[in-house]
């Protein structure tokens, strides 16, 4: 390649100088390429046709629509079974994420103090995360069955119940059941990822606040708390965007139901979409719960922001 040789002017800098051209990486675009396939075929596309579809009063027996523009966003504002379902998806997340941390929070503290056997407790205690949903579904249905279930059956044997209690049928208990089952299932995630995060605290500190007269509490609070609320800050954008979006768990053990009490969006979505076949006003649904999730999300990402600068 033919370079034109650089000149000083007066003021020292170069002139007349050819950049040369860049030239494309095919071997490194080739790599990417088919990530950028998936991602366009699995996410740009269905959030497209989602956004598309959310403004049309599609119906998926109907082959021809119109569109409707913002009439399915008004028609979801002004509808009672709509924010119901939204409120209890606010419940269900929220005490789900207290639950799953405080108990996964508990769990990485007993286990940090371990010294014996302790890789196979860390093992026993994960077992919930590493079975399918479908599996922890049936197994708990099974287990909680008001004619056959072994729980049922325990309580009334223990006189703690006068007869087979229908826990997932009933409007009082349906509810938290489930939650208790999601703690259950969630909290190793959180259990792991605090137990790696204690394992980095410098001793140093721990003696240092220990020699001058720190209580238990003092030293969680201040040094060890310090320290993993970064990890934890994560765990919970993470956690609250998949449990607001969870539909299997919950669709699989009680369908939504006794009624609407464990009815949350993704349910609701599904009961418009499929059972409804209205896709456009589904497709609104997923929408807002989009616009919901992203706003949670930049908040929570500017506190764990504030966290990280003020450990700098």
């Amino acid at each position: 390649m033919s370079v034109i040789q650089s000149k000083r002017s007066r003021d020292g800098s170069r002139v007349g100088q050819r950049q040369p051209r860049p030239r494309l990486d095919w071997a490194g675009i080739a790599f990417v390429a088919p990530a950028i396939l998936v991602v366009v075929i699995l996410l740009v596309y269905p959030l497209g046709s989602s956004i598309f579809y959310s403004m049309t009063n599609r119906n998926l027996i109907k082959s021809a629509y119109d569109f409707v523009a913002f009439d399915n966003f008004a028609k979801l504002l002004t509808d009672g079974r709509f924010w119901g379902a939204f409120l209890t998806s606010i419940k269900w997340t929220s005490a789900s994420i207290v639950g799953q941390l405080g108990l996964g929070l508990l769990l990485a503290l007993a286990l940090d103090k371990v010294r014996h056997l302790s890789g196979l407790y860390r093992t026993l205690l994960i077992v919930p995360w590493a079975f399918p949903a479908i599996i922890i579904a049936f197994g708990w249905k099974w287990l909680l069955n008001d004619v056959s279930g072994f729980i049922p059956n325990m309580l009334q044997d223990l006189h703690i119940t006068e007869g087979r209690v229908a826990l997932l049928s009933n409007p009082t208990t349906a509810f938290w059941t489930v939650l208790g089952i999601n703690i259950w299932f969630g909290a190793p995630l959180f259990m792991v990822n605090i137990l790696s995060a204690l394992k980095t605290i410098p001793m140093e500190q721990m003696e240092a606040a220990t020699m001058d007269g720190a209580s238990t509490w003092q030293r969680f609070q201040h040094i060890t708390l310090h320290h993993i609320r970064t990890v934890i800050g994560l765990l919970v954008v993470l956690r609250t965007i998949w449990v607001f979006n969870n539909f299997d768990l919950l669709f699989l053990i009680t369908g939504g139901g006794p009624g609407d009490i464990t009815t949350t969006i993704p349910i609701y979505a599904h009961r418009v979409g499929w059972g409804l076949k209205q896709l456009g006003l589904a497709s609104a649904v997923t929408i807002l719960l989009l616009v919901f999730l992203m706003l949670v999300a930049i908040g929570l990402f500017r506190l764990i922001s504030r966290w990280e600068k003020e450990d700098s």
